[in-house]
């Protein structure tokens, strides 16, 4: 099934040019345009797209309040916002607000595509930079596992662990269910665990947390980044 996917770029040859390339992938269908953020949220009440794709900086209501308001709204709706923006603040805004994905428009067409269908099998849309600033910036503003009442990775079990561990470098959740040789259902129970146990909002979150914390470097989980060996046990 293709995804269905809602474009909002308040700059009309920008949006333009997204939809031609997007239209030429099969496994991907453009239900609506939008030029700012009312629009964008007006739009996905109307379309129930799969996943929207969303500048940053627009007129009337920028892409970060748009996510927030569609993310509350609609919580099985994936955001990706896509900007010139590198600087931290906004990386975390987009994150705090629900965004899956916040990619650059230095990206590829090819690699923005990717990134869509990463976002949609369970993924998250981060370059290893925007990792990096997203780490720092949560370690300064919200001390994930440095608050008044630390959590504390004792608390975990050690199969949310692995999959915390996977989540960190990028796996989705079919991949994490090849991996661990379970089931997709279960693998999505362990993340709403995981999102529980460790006060989160979000699988974005998760993989910043697991990245910190030293998950996606444990060497008692040696799986690759982007899992996909079917065959790999634990």
């Amino acid at each position: 099934m293709a995804l269905r996917l809602l474009v909002a770029e308040d700059h009309t040859l920008v949006r333009q040019g997204l939809v031609r390339l997007l239209q030429d992938e099969e496994d991907i269908q453009v239900v609506g345009e939008a030029s700012n953020g009312f629009e964008a949220l007006a739009m996905a009440r109307e379309l129930k797209p799969d996943a929207v794709l969303m500048d940053l900086y627009m007129p009337c209501l920028d892409g970060v309040a748009a996510t927030r308001l569609i993310k509350q709204e609609m919580p099985d709706v994936q955001v990706v916002l896509l900007t010139i923006s590198t600087e931290e603040d906004d990386l975390f805004e987009a994150v705090q607000a629900g965004a899956r994905g916040y990619v650059l428009k230095s990206v590829n067409a090819s690699n923005l595509v990717k990134q869509l269908r990463q976002v949609m099998s369970g993924g998250v849309a981060l370059s290893e930079d925007m990792t990096n600033k997203l780490v720092t910036g949560l370690a300064r503003k919200v001390h994930i596992s440095h608050s008044d009442e630390p959590v504390q990775c004792e608390v975990l079990t050690e199969r949310e662990k692995e999959v915390l561990a996977l989540i960190s470098r990028g796996a989705t959740n079919k991949e994490i269910a090849s991996t661990l040789v379970i089931s997709e259902n279960t693998v999505r129970s362990h993340v709403r665990s995981l999102m529980q146990k460790l006060h989160l909002d979000n699988r974005t979150q998760l993989a910043v947390y697991g990245v910190r914390e030293g998950f996606a470097l444990d060497s008692r989980n040696s799986y690759p980044s982007n899992v996909t060996a079917a065959s790999e046990t634990r």
